[in-house]
């Protein structure tokens, strides 16, 4: 099946480059004058002609060293500003008009004024730059935000680091977004940094090539040149997207020299007076509550009294509008974990990497999983999962670091009755030593 269906891509835009190429051959027929228009058998030709020439290749790889440096520091200027806009949104704004500009003016005005400023032998280098840093910005800009905020809270309770961010929560999001602006960006590069050089002229390049031919008349020379653009143009996106593909694909081991362990000893959490109000609706009010370590309790209210909130705002996620949290018995700082109501499970990644982006041991997430799931689950993408198995994933890296207080948003969500009962029996052995809050309508 999967054959048949590149036979026929592949076909037919096979039966598309014919037409175009029988159209051109008739008008060139019907136009008579090769001064005005050469078939592309006689540009072919001219190609070929060109072919041997020591300065074709010498020409080839001085546009190429231009042109693909500014697309790479194009590329990681975009990119540098888009994260730096995510994270300040007044750089966000002050960048808009500039990169407003960038996309509105003509490549010819830039042309002019960087002449007046540059040698021609940095011109294409510079016109390139200003192609692709709004193509590459405005997507991956676009990419971050579109990152699910869910995924970015559980790694905020649970001290992902960065890498591990970028890599398995942030990387997934943003790869249709920069392989969309790669195969815009190369192609407008690629155009703009051999106009550049048709009007700058520097010695040893494409663009000086294409205007010699132009001056001569040589009308299959410019074509066989515009093929020849086409051409490297074409590779290089192919080979850029291939790298790109590999570097979203990357998926090195998570085994962190180090391990999130937490110094758990003896502490008491005191909730004293607290509230919270979304616009008119009182959610909670003055609620007040003590939890002391090695204790297990559960929260058995009815939906909308709030337990969710209350648990976001131990978390840190959400501040409370009044009253006071306040933890004693330890010296040092307290680590937290978090069974949310939604798995936020990478859905790309496997069962392992999942926990272990949160305990950090690939080794220890294993052994963990496979007391709640069968060991060939283990490394199947989570995506391929059923409900009640990417809800265990979800519990086993609750569990995964040794913390001091975990909260659980219903934890029996979607199991059936052997699992909800394995999962009991995990939660029991688990919990010794912390404090454990369940908010529950399943005993």
């Amino acid at each position: 099946m999967k054959n048949s269906i590149t036979f026929s891509k592949y076909g037919k835009t096979a039966l598309s480059v014919i037409f175009w190429l029988l159209l051109w051959q008739l008008l060139s027929l019907w136009v008579a004058n090769d001064l005005l228009l050469v078939g592309p058998l006689g540009t072919i030709l001219r190609l070929f002609e060109l072919l041997p020439d020591k300065t074709f290749w010498l020409s080839i790889a001085a546009s190429g060293l231009r042109i693909l440096s500014g697309y790479l520091i194009g590329f990681l200027t975009g990119v540098l500003l888009a994260i730096l806009s995510l994270k300040r949104p007044l750089l966000e704004e002050l960048l808009k008009p500039f990169i407003a500009f960038l996309k509105s003016v003509p490549v010819a005005a830039f042309v002019v004024l960087f002449l007046i400023w540059w040698r021609s032998n940095v011109l294409a280098v510079a016109i390139c730059i200003c192609i692709v840093v709004p193509q590459i910005y405005i997507n991956t800009l676009e990419g971050l935000k579109a990152t699910d905020k869910k995924l970015l809270e559980m790694a905020d309770v649970h001290g992902v680091s960065l890498l591990g961010r970028l890599r398995y929560i942030y990387r997934p999001a943003l790869r249709p977004y920069m392989e969309s602006a790669v195969k815009v960006s190369m192609g407008m590069g690629w155009k703009s940094g051999i106009a550049a050089e048709v009007i700058g002229m520097p010695q040893t390049s494409i663009g000086m090539r294409l205007y010699s031919s132009k001056i001569s008349l040589d009308t299959a020379g410019v074509l066989a040149w515009t093929l020849t653009i086409i051409a490297i143009s074409f590779l290089t996106e192919k080979i850029a997207l291939k790298l790109l593909d590999l570097l979203m694909k990357r998926n090195s081991p998570i085994e962190n020299s180090k391990e999130k362990e937490s110094g758990q000893a003896d502490i008491k959490l005191t909730l004293a007076g607290i509230c919270k109000n979304y616009g008119d609706k009182c959610v909670l009010k003055d609620y007040d509550a003590e939890y002391r370590t090695g204790e297990t309790y559960t929260l058995r209210e009815v939906s909308g009294w709030g337990k969710t909130t209350l648990f976001r705002i131990i978390s840190g996620l959400e501040n409370s509008d009044a009253g006071e949290i306040t933890i004693t018995g330890k010296s040092g700082g307290t680590k937290l974990s978090y069974l949310f109501q939604e798995d936020r499970l990478c859905e790309d990644y496997n069962a392992v990497k999942n926990v272990a982006l949160v305990c950090g041991s690939e080794k220890k997430a294993r052994s963990i999983l496979l007391r709640l799931l069968n060991e060939e689950d283990l490394d199947k993408a989570v995506k391929e999962l059923s409900g009640g198995q990417k809800r265990r994933v979800a519990i086993a890296r609750a569990y995964s670091i040794k913390s001091d207080i975990i909260l659980l948003d219903e934890p029996f969500n979607g199991l059936d009755d052997l699992s909800r009962q394995t999962v009991k029996k995990f939660m029991e052995e688990e919990s010794k030593g912390r404090i454990t809050i369940v908010a529950s309508h399943i005993d």
